[in-house]
């Protein structure tokens, strides 16, 4: 299993995060970024940073589905009118 690493900037976004935003990550952190923090294969940072990076990834793949669906919604009441 190759493991994911974070880039720099996300390094730096998960040193700088507050207590409440650290907990608030990892309630959404899946099992697989966990179990590698709990074995020490990742430092808390670093799965933190991994952690925004995907949740970054996921956002920006909701507003492009988004925007789709918001072009279809529009097309399709034009040639429903």
């Amino acid at each position: 299993m190759k493991i994911k690493y974070a880039s720099e900037e996300y390094m730096e976004k998960a040193k700088n995060l507050s207590q409440e935003e650290v907990e608030r990550l990892q309630s959404r952190m899946r099992t697989k970024l966990t179990r590698r923090e709990e074995e020490k294969k990742l430092s808390l940072i670093e799965v933190l940073a991994i952690q925004l990076e995907l949740d970054d990834e996921q956002l920006t793949e909701w507003r492009e589905k988004r925007i789709e669906m918001n072009q279809k919604d529009k097309k399709d009441k034009k040639s429903s009118s």
